[in-house]
Protein backbone atom coordinates (compact mmCIF):
# COMPACT_ATOMS: atom_id res chain seq x y z
CA UNK A 1 0.00 0.00 0.00
CA UNK A 2 1.21 3.41 -1.14
CA UNK A 3 0.62 7.17 -0.70
CA UNK A 4 -0.94 9.85 1.78
CA UNK A 5 -4.25 11.27 2.37
CA UNK A 6 -5.55 13.51 4.25
CA UNK A 7 -9.17 13.22 5.59
CA UNK A 8 -11.41 14.22 8.54
CA UNK A 9 -12.87 12.06 11.35
CA UNK A 10 -16.84 12.76 11.58
CA UNK A 11 -18.14 13.34 14.79
CA UNK A 12 -19.24 9.55 14.93
CA UNK A 13 -15.93 8.28 14.71
CA UNK A 14 -16.14 7.68 11.38
CA UNK A 15 -13.02 7.77 8.65
CA UNK A 16 -13.06 7.67 4.88
CA UNK A 17 -10.78 5.18 3.14
CA UNK A 18 -9.47 6.28 -0.28
CA UNK A 19 -9.89 4.34 -2.87
CA UNK A 20 -6.64 2.96 -3.54
CA UNK A 21 -6.65 1.79 -0.48
CA UNK A 22 -9.71 0.38 -0.26
CA UNK A 23 -9.17 -1.91 -3.24
CA UNK A 24 -5.76 -3.41 -0.82
CA UNK A 25 -7.30 -3.28 2.17
CA UNK A 26 -10.92 -4.91 1.35
CA UNK A 27 -14.40 -4.71 2.31
CA UNK A 28 -13.76 -6.13 5.98
CA UNK A 29 -10.40 -5.19 7.65
CA UNK A 30 -8.82 -5.14 11.07
CA UNK A 31 -7.10 -2.17 12.79
CA UNK A 32 -5.45 -1.99 15.67
CA UNK A 33 -2.75 -0.13 17.70
CA UNK A 34 0.75 0.11 16.96
CA UNK A 35 4.18 0.78 18.65
CA UNK A 36 4.37 4.19 17.14
CA UNK A 37 1.66 7.01 17.98
CA UNK A 38 -0.91 5.78 14.91
CA UNK A 39 -3.39 2.78 14.01
CA UNK A 40 -2.77 0.10 11.69
CA UNK A 41 -5.39 -1.67 9.38
CA UNK A 42 -4.09 -4.93 7.97
CA UNK A 43 -5.95 -6.85 4.91
CA UNK A 44 -7.58 -10.14 5.76
CA UNK A 45 -4.44 -11.84 4.16
CA UNK A 46 -1.59 -9.50 6.10
CA UNK A 47 -4.09 -10.04 9.45
CA UNK A 48 -4.03 -13.77 9.19
CA UNK A 49 0.31 -13.63 8.63
CA UNK A 50 0.57 -11.59 11.99
CA UNK A 51 -1.60 -14.10 13.88
CA UNK A 52 0.70 -16.78 12.31
CA UNK A 53 3.76 -15.32 13.09
CA UNK A 54 2.15 -14.24 17.10
CA UNK A 55 1.40 -18.15 17.12
CA UNK A 56 4.81 -19.23 16.64
CA UNK A 57 6.50 -16.97 19.58
CA UNK A 58 6.65 -18.55 23.21
CA UNK A 59 3.91 -17.79 25.14
CA UNK A 60 6.27 -15.26 27.07
CA UNK A 61 6.59 -13.29 24.12
CA UNK A 62 2.94 -13.28 22.57
CA UNK A 63 1.91 -11.84 25.55
CA UNK A 64 3.20 -8.83 24.77
CA UNK A 65 1.14 -8.28 21.79
CA UNK A 66 -1.68 -8.52 23.88
CA UNK A 67 -2.77 -4.91 23.58
CA UNK A 68 -2.49 -4.87 19.93
CA UNK A 69 -5.09 -7.83 19.62
CA UNK A 70 -6.84 -6.65 22.78
CA UNK A 71 -7.79 -3.19 20.74
CA UNK A 72 -7.86 -5.03 17.13
CA UNK A 73 -11.76 -4.03 15.72
CA UNK A 74 -12.94 -5.82 12.72
CA UNK A 75 -14.07 -2.63 10.67
CA UNK A 76 -16.42 -3.14 7.63
CA UNK A 77 -16.82 -0.28 4.93
CA UNK A 78 -20.08 1.46 4.86
CA UNK A 79 -21.37 2.23 1.85
CA UNK A 80 -19.21 5.76 1.31
CA UNK A 81 -16.41 3.99 2.19
CA UNK A 82 -15.80 4.65 5.65
CA UNK A 83 -14.93 2.45 8.76
CA UNK A 84 -16.03 3.43 12.15
CA UNK A 85 -13.35 3.53 14.53
CA UNK A 86 -14.11 2.61 18.09
CA UNK A 87 -13.15 5.78 21.08
CA UNK A 88 -10.85 3.44 22.75
CA UNK A 89 -8.92 3.00 18.91
CA UNK A 90 -9.29 6.76 18.64
CA UNK A 91 -8.41 8.40 22.47
CA UNK A 92 -5.19 5.28 22.40
CA UNK A 93 -3.41 7.90 19.74
CA UNK A 94 -5.23 11.40 20.20
CA UNK A 95 -6.67 10.62 16.88
CA UNK A 96 -8.55 14.28 16.18
CA UNK A 97 -10.75 16.17 13.63
CA UNK A 98 -7.70 15.93 10.83
CA UNK A 99 -6.36 12.23 10.00
CA UNK A 100 -3.71 11.18 7.65
CA UNK A 101 -4.16 8.27 6.28
CA UNK A 102 -1.07 6.87 4.42
CA UNK A 103 -0.04 3.11 2.90
CA UNK A 104 3.12 1.55 4.18
CA UNK A 105 3.77 -1.49 2.43
CA UNK A 106 1.55 -4.36 3.79
CA UNK A 107 -0.81 -2.22 5.63
CA UNK A 108 -2.24 1.91 6.63
CA UNK A 109 -1.70 3.66 9.09
CA UNK A 110 -3.95 6.48 10.61
CA UNK A 111 -2.19 9.23 11.82
CA UNK A 112 -3.36 12.37 14.28
CA UNK A 113 -2.29 14.94 11.34
CA UNK A 114 0.14 16.82 14.23
CA UNK A 115 1.58 13.84 15.19
CA UNK A 116 2.25 12.14 11.40
CA UNK A 117 3.49 16.26 10.24
CA UNK A 118 6.55 16.16 13.03
CA UNK A 119 7.55 12.39 11.85
CA UNK A 120 7.63 12.70 8.89
CA UNK A 121 9.63 15.71 8.56
CA UNK A 122 12.50 13.40 10.73
CA UNK A 123 11.86 10.73 8.80
CA UNK A 124 11.71 12.13 5.66
CA UNK A 125 14.84 13.94 5.73
CA UNK A 126 17.76 12.91 2.97
CA UNK A 127 20.07 11.25 5.54
CA UNK A 128 17.41 8.98 6.71
CA UNK A 129 16.34 8.15 3.29
CA UNK A 130 19.70 7.11 2.59
CA UNK A 131 20.46 5.44 5.88
CA UNK A 132 17.57 2.81 5.29
CA UNK A 133 18.54 2.26 1.51
CA UNK A 134 22.01 1.77 2.62
CA UNK A 135 21.12 -0.68 5.02
CA UNK A 136 18.31 -2.61 2.33
CA UNK A 137 21.70 -2.73 -0.17
CA UNK A 138 20.13 0.26 -2.51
Amino acid sequence: MTGTYQHTLDAKGRLFIPSKLREELGDTFYVTISREPCLCAYNEANWQRLCDKANELPYSLQSKLRPMFANAAKVELDAQGRILLTQTLRDTIRLGREVTVVGTNNHAEFWNKADWDKICAIESAPENIAAVMDELGF
